[in-house]
């Protein structure tokens, strides 16, 4: 069991994909040292209430953001609701993700490619894009990474795509940002239960 020190205390987290498995994990432990957090996420209602109340039983804030993060106007719409409640941001965790198993090429529809596009590598790109004029130095983001990125997986080569580009955004963004005292890091986690990962 996590006994937090306040390493988070008067701090600020956005984290996407805020509702369950990861998302929820993150909210959880940020609130327990001491973060107030904001988490996005796409329709899941129920457990996006179980994840704000959960960050309020560690005594902190929470906003649930209902959206879709391939959306720059959803994005931009969060980042200002986070500042105008919480008057900051601190942290920015892109972690929403979209993945279907597809065992045949032939298979993965241009549909299907478009909205893992979209979502993990669009929602990344317009959330930090919005983020970042509201964060001061010391501030950090954090992109969800994957193993997935690094070595493929045949069965998830549009999400393979997506986690090998987030980790090249991730590089590049890191650079862009380390004159302003942002850091940019990835994080691959490995296979986590979601709604979308059974």
């Amino acid at each position: 069991f996590w006994q937090g020190s306040g390493k988070l205390a008067g701090k600020v987290a956005l984290i996407t994909g805020g509702d369950s498995g990861i998302g929820r994990a993150v909210a959880v432990l940020f609130a327990r040292e001491g973060a107030d957090v904001a988490i996005a996420y796409l329709s899941e209602d129920r457990d996006a209430n179980t994840t704000k109340q959960a960050v309020e039983a560690e005594g902190r804030r929470c906003l649930a953001l209902r959206g879709d993060v391939s959306k720059r106007a959803f994005c931009r719409k969060a980042v200002e609701q986070t500042v105008k409640a919480f008057g900051r941001i601190d942290a920015l965790v892109n972690n929403a993700a979209f993945q279907v198993h597809s065992a045949d090429f032939a298979d993965l529809t241009e549909q299907h490619f478009d909205t893992t596009l979209k979502t993990n590598l669009y929602g990344y790109f317009h959330m930090a894009q919005e983020a970042v004029p509201h964060m001061k130095p010391g501030s950090a983001i954090i992109n969800t990474g994957s193993v997935t990125g690094i070595e493929g997986s045949k069965d998830l080569i549009d999400y393979s795509m997506t986690k090998g580009g987030i980790h090249a955004f991730t590089r590049a963004l890191s650079g862009n940002l380390i004159g302003r005292g942002i850091r940019v890091n990835a994080v691959a986690p490995g296979p986590v239960w979601t709604p979308l990962n059974p």
